[in-house]
Formats: C-alpha cells, structure tokens, sequence
C-alpha cells in the first residue's frame, strides 16, 4: 500500500485526490489549514484520511504532492526539509512554473529523498475543492522536471503512479517549460488583462464600449477574470521569460501599427493566413495550460417552454451543464441558447442528443 499525501486540498490537489484514492494500493492522507476543509474532503470520499499536522501528514509517506500556490511552494519545501521523512519518499508539486520551484528544493538535497517537478495542464473555471473532479487531467497534458540526476526509477514510480490521472505525462526541462508555458499561458492572461483594462478606460467615458463588449469581446478575454493573487504570483516567478516575451509581443504590434499607418493589406492579410494555419493545425481535443470552453450554442423556435424541454432532456440523460444563458440577438440568429458544460464527455454528449431532437447545434 502507497501512502499519497496531498497538501493542500484545493481544485488540484482534490481532483489528484480523487485520480488516486479509489485504487487498492493507494492510501491518501489530505492535509489542510483548516479542520472544515478537511471534514469537507471526508465527507465528500475525496481523501481516506486527513489531517491539520503537517508532520502528521507527511510521515512515512511515499509521495507528498504540494498542492498550494506557487508563492507557497518554498515555504513548503523548507517545513519539509525540517520534517523528518521517509527514506526515497518522491516529492512534486503542481506549480506552473518550475524553475523557481526546482532552485528551492535543493534544500532536500542533504535528505535521502527526491524532489520532481510537476504541472498538471488542466484547470476549471471554477475553484476550490467544491470544484475537484476525477475527469479534470483526463487527455490533458502533465508535465514532469526531473533534475539531471533523478535516477530513472525514481521518475517511473512517478511517472506510473500519475497514470491513475488518464493524463498523458511528458518530460520537460524546467527552463524549457517556463518558456513554453510562459508563452502558450501566462502572456496571454497578459494581454487579456492589458486589453480588458484598456477598454475600461474608454468605457468610463462612453458606456458604450461596455455595452457592446458584452458578447464575443467578453469570451475572447475571459482569463482576464482569473484570480488576481494567484497570477501576480505565477507572473513574479517567471518575470524573466515574460520580459522577453513582452518584447516579442511589442514587436508585433508595432508590425500591425507599421502596416496600418503604410495602409498595406497585403501583410495584414498574410499575418492573419498564417496565424489561421497554426491554430487550425492545432489540437482540438486536448486540455491545455488555459482551460478550455466547453459551450455550445443552440438555435431556439420561440415559442413557450422550448428551454424547459431542452434542460429536461438533458437532465433526463443525465448530462450536467455548469451554466446557461439566453443571447437575444446574435448576427443573423434571432434567437439563441447558450449551454456550458464542466467536461468534454457531457459537451460530446449534449451535442449528440440534441442533434438527435433535431435542433440547430453550434460549437
């Protein structure tokens, strides 16, 4: 039997919790702050025991998972260090950066224990342990940063105990992973938030721009909604890679000035060609580092009780939406139903059984 310690039992570290505790050879001990998380997480089945000790918690353990912010991660390591822990017990967190997190685990390095980095690529837009779910890494990418001399057994008790995840594990060198996240994640919650913030501006002298930002502007900024705290921190650990990449950025927009204020098409034209390329080439089906919309948009006759019927099918199928949202006008669609759902299984299942009922389904 593997004793799993999870700490910190929030929307990660509950759905790990929840990947793992159901196997025979797992045992999983759930640590947190505060006595109501834990009595939540029990009550729930999300962990088998739990504690408020953190000694309690890590002992004998052979994995310990740090669930917490990343700004909370070295303090982590540091109590740990000063723990006494179980011989090749492997140590990971779930930060989405990792260069900062590897440089403070070599404090362990005296201790007969390994540290791996981990990011499982998965989120909700919902937090908390309210919001955990088995389905949250399912086809979604996790992303490992052994140092260069993690033995290779090591990373493969790791490596097979994450199967239990459904997530497909890749390898990554932690400054290789910063950048890439960095790019594909942290600098467009950037933009998103600089773009938002811009528009606010205009709004407060025309309320016009808040009135009709009200649709598509709305859902292409979404992460702008993200919480605060938690990207100010995740921005602070990979500042310098941001650095780079806001020059980057700069530099295409001065691109789209240069071309505008020339009046030349043909290169404004060529960019958007070539960015449609990349992103049709991209993959549909797989969670990324920014999580993916699960809506569908439903065309509705007008006439009473149609949202009813739509909801009750659903329901009957047992297919659990997460939101719903009448837009009265839509470009060339009069009247329309937005359905949001937590997971892809009950999106794919939604659009199956209402295509069944004959109704005009959208992606």
């Amino acid at each position: 039997m593997k004793k799993v310690t999870i700490l910190g039992i929030g929307l990660i570290g509950g759905s790990l919790a929840l990947c793992l505790k159901d196997h025979k050879d797992v045992h999983v001990i759930g640590h947190a702050r505060r006595q109501e998380t834990i009595d939540t997480c029990l009550y729930r089945g999300i962990i088998d025991e739990g504690t408020t000790s953190l000694e309690a918690a890590v002992s004998d353990a052979d994995f310990i998972f740090i669930c917490v912010p990343v700004s909370l991660l070295p303090t982590y390591l540091e109590k740990l260090n000063q723990l006494p822990l179980k011989k090749g017990c492997i140590i990971s967190d779930v930060g989405s950066t990792k260069q900062t997190i590897v440089s403070s685990a070599k404090v362990l390095q005296h201790k007969d224990v390994y540290f791996i980095g981990g990011h499982p690529m998965a989120g909700s837009e919902r937090t908390g342990v309210d919001a955990a779910s088995s389905y949250l890494f399912e086809n979604a990418f996790y992303v490992l940063t052994p140092l260069e001399d993690t033995p290779v057994a090591v990373y493969e008790q790791l490596e097979s105990l994450l199967q239990f995840t459904k997530a497909k594990i890749v390898k990554l060198d932690a400054k290789m992973h910063d950048e890439v996240v960095g790019a594909i994640s942290h600098l467009p919650h950037i933009i998103a938030a600089g773009l938002v913030y811009q528009v606010s501006q205009y709004h407060e002298n025309n309320d016009w721009y808040g009135l009709l930002a009200a649709g598509g502007f709305r859902d292409i900024t979404r992460i702008a909604s993200s919480d605060p705290v938690i990207w100010r921190d995740i921005l602070m650990n990979n500042r310098e890679v941001l650095i780079q990449l806001l020059d980057d950025w700069h530099g295409q927009m001065e691109d789209f000035k240069q071309w505008l204020e020339a009046a030349d098409s043909k290169q404004i034209e060529e960019r958007f060609e070539a960015a449609s390329r990349f992103r049709n080439s991209l993959p549909e089906k797989r969670k990324g580092a920014i999580t993916s919309l699960y809506d569908l948009y439903v065309d509705i006759p007008d006439h009473p009780g149609v949202i009813g019927e739509i909801t009750s099918q659903l329901g009957a199928q047992l297919i659990s939406l997460s939101n719903i949202e009448i837009i009265e006008s839509r470009a060339e669609v009069p009247g329309v139903l937005r359905i949001s759902f937590q997971h892809q299984h009950e999106f794919d299942a939604a659009i199956k059984l209402l295509k069944q009922l004959n109704y005009d389904v959208h992606i």
